[in-house]
């Protein structure tokens, strides 16, 4: 029953928008909606249409996917019931055993299910296709040809030759695990034993001095009061954001800043543009509305938190926290609707709520630089990449952690091809196998804690087609989720799958050893995944209102809330970083000691002297605005 929902839920989405409805209420003298509701209620009803509608193309062993869906096509045009008895079944062996009934014969109805929910994964691995189609394209043609992809690939100064980048790597790997196994045999590696055939890894301990606590506390309590709708104005007209917010027309900026600042907050606090009417003073209900529709896209607010993070990266004091160059990204739940195709998925590690994740990439200096609406119960691991790879912002991250949803063989095959670092905190690091390019003789002293060995002719196999899916993913061509969830979307492991795993294993086989060897690097992610979560706590104080609950039906108002709460935190990360600035040169002009290395310990993440809540006196910020943003602008020169 669960997969015949998931498929009349997937085949429904696909078919929604077609104009067959039109013409199927214009039969029923029934109106559109009505029709379609009627039409997609259950599988038998629009199962038939859908076989007609659309033409499916498939590549090598498709043939049998293409027979049964001839042969279910032939049947619904002459209305037979009964299958016939060599009836193709392409579908997985468990699901053969479950269609063929007690008299040897396949059960047409189990037949039909078993037939449609094979081929919508067919299609979301892109081994069936329909031309002409936005989501359902042949796999290759999301990537770049090879020749498109040559000056992509030269720029990451990846080798053409397979072998001369499995001998570079066979050579590194077999110079780091002998020095690991003779490492491990003296016992002189920091917080690591080896016993009885298993590692033992101490605990990472905090490392943030008195000193520093009490630091934090003094630039705390020197942080002036303020207005969430006053700050919003202060940094608008010190970064220049808004700006970012053209009208979808004519391409203008937007020419009243209350409304558009109203409706920027209205997504981040999920008051809403009607609730946000009512608590304002300066706005009208009709300005939101008006100002949302021409001025609010994804891709302004992906151009205004460009300017933000990239303002707020130019200020020196933000080097106190880092130099831009390394990041964390993590899931964050927020409940969904009560019910509905709207409510989202239920994981349970959240329990049984139905809902949504937003996945947020931060950087060492504390700004939230991407963010995507996710499935809750969807993995992690496709969406890293994304955040790395289209992030819009003059950051240049090099080194990324997550922790261990994010972390898989193919992630880091993928960050080192594309000259990331990938750094997770693994959950089950001890009980992660290493992997060698040599036998595994080679290194007995270690031999429990090795795998299988890489299997190199697969990736000389397809070292062309690595190439032309990273060089795709460089040129910004595809989005690395797109491809990594039609990799995973394979019934059966393809070739170039199976080759971006092997690469991925000698990946993170050396992030392992690395991790093992280097303190300072276990230090460092434990510390990137810290800012993760300050964010996610700052999000629960700003995303309030109905609970947190997401109520919003399209993924589109869904991204909305998710980017309106990225840019008011990104704003308060600056304006907080101005003043902790202003905090630390009066404390040092009251001869007070301020040692830079403990302003590491320090934090632009603090809201408890902003107030979000009450009424939104827009007006009143506007005109304040006006007269402290100039002093800011100053103190942001200055520092």
């Amino acid at each position: 029953p669960m997969e015949t929902l998931d498929a009349t839920v997937g085949w429904a989405t696909l078919l929604k928008a077609r104009s067959e409805v039109g013409a199927i209420a214009r039969t029923a003298d029934l109106d559109p909606l009505t029709a379609a509701a009627e039409r997609y209620i259950t599988l038998r009803k629009f199962a038939p249409d859908l076989l007609e509608t659309l033409e499916f193309q498939a590549g090598r062993g498709g043939a049998k996917t293409l027979a049964a869906i001839t042969l279910l096509r032939n049947l619904n045009r002459a209305g037979k019931r009964d299958l016939p008895g060599d009836a193709p079944m392409p579908f997985r062996k468990e699901w053969q055993k479950i269609v063929i009934d007690q008299d040897d014969k396949p059960n047409r109805r189990l037949w039909e299910i078993a037939t449609l929910a094979h081929l919508r994964n067919k299609l979301r691995s892109g081994d069936v296709w329909i031309e002409r189609s936005a989501n359902y394209r042949r796999f290759d043609s999301y990537m770049l040809s090879r020749e498109q992809a040559k000056p992509f690939i030269a720029e990451l100064d990846l080798p053409l030759s397979a072998n001369e980048w499995l001998d570079q790597r066979a050579r590194e790997l077999d110079k780091r695990l002998k020095k690991f196994a003779q490492s491990l045999k003296r016992d002189a590696l920091q917080g690591v034993r080896f016993r009885d055939g298993h590692l033992q890894i101490s605990p990472i301990r905090a490392t943030t001095p008195p000193q520093a606590e009490n630091l934090a506390q003094q630039l705390n309590a020197l942080m002036p009061p303020i207005r969430i709708t006053e700050l919003l104005h202060e940094v608008a007209q010190a970064t220049g954001f808004l700006s970012a917010f053209t009208n979808l027309r004519t391409g203008e900026a937007c020419p009243n800043e209350n409304a558009l600042l109203a409706a920027i907050l209205a997504d981040a606090t999920n008051l809403g543009l009607s609730r946000m009417a009512a608590a304002s003073h300066g706005v009208t209900r009709d300005q939101l509305f008006w100002t949302h529709d021409a001025y609010v896209r994804d891709e302004n607010y992906r151009k205004a938190l460009a300017v933000l993070i990239n303002s707020h990266h130019r200020l020196p004091f933000s080097r106190s926290w880092g130099d831009g160059s390394s990041s964390s990204s993590d899931g964050q739940f927020f409940r969904g609707a009560k019910r509905g195709a709207s409510g989202g998925d239920v994981n349970a590690r959240y329990g049984v709520d139905h809902g949504f994740s937003f996945y947020t990439h931060v950087s060492d200096q504390r700004a939230p630089y991407h963010v995507k609406v996710i499935s809750a119960a969807t993995h992690e691991a496709p969406y890293v990449l994304d955040g790395l790879t289209s992030h819009g912002t003059g950051l240049k991250i090099s080194e990324h952690y997550t922790d261990t949803g994010g972390a898989t063989d193919h992630v880091f095959a993928l960050c080192a091809l594309l000259g990331f670092r990938f750094c997770p905190r693994l959950r089950d690091f001890p009980d992660r196998r290493l992997a060698s390019i040599a036998p595994a003789s080679s290194y007995p002293s270690i031999s429990p804690l090795l795998g299988k060995t890489i299997r190199t002719d697969i990736i000389r196999e397809q070292w062309e087609d690595v190439l032309r899916l990273v060089g795709s993913i460089k040129a910004g061509h595809v989005a690395p989720s797109r491809m990594l969830r039609k990799l995973a979307a394979y019934e059966r492991q393809n070739r170039l799958d199976v080759a971006l795993q092997e690469i991925g294993k000698i990946e993170r086989t050396l992030f392992m050893l690395d991790w093992l060897e280097t303190p300072d690097l276990r230090q460092r992610c434990q510390a990137g995944l810290n800012n993760s979560e300050q964010r996610h706590v700052l999000t629960q104080a700003i995303h309030t209102f109905r609970q947190g609950r997401i109520i919003d039906r399209s993924h589109e108002a869904q991204q909305y809330r998710a980017s309106g709460l990225n840019l008011v935190i990104a704003a308060i990360v600056y304006w907080n970083t101005v003043y902790l600035q202003t905090a630390v040169t009066h404390l040092r002009s009251t001869s007070a000691a301020v040692p830079e290395d403990l302003l590491a310990h320090t934090s632009p993440v603090g809201w408890e002297h902003i107030a979000f809540s009450g009424d939104f006196l827009w007006d009143k910020a506007a005109a304040s605005a006006g007269r402290k943003t100039l002093n800011l602008s100053k103190q942001a020169r200055a520092a």
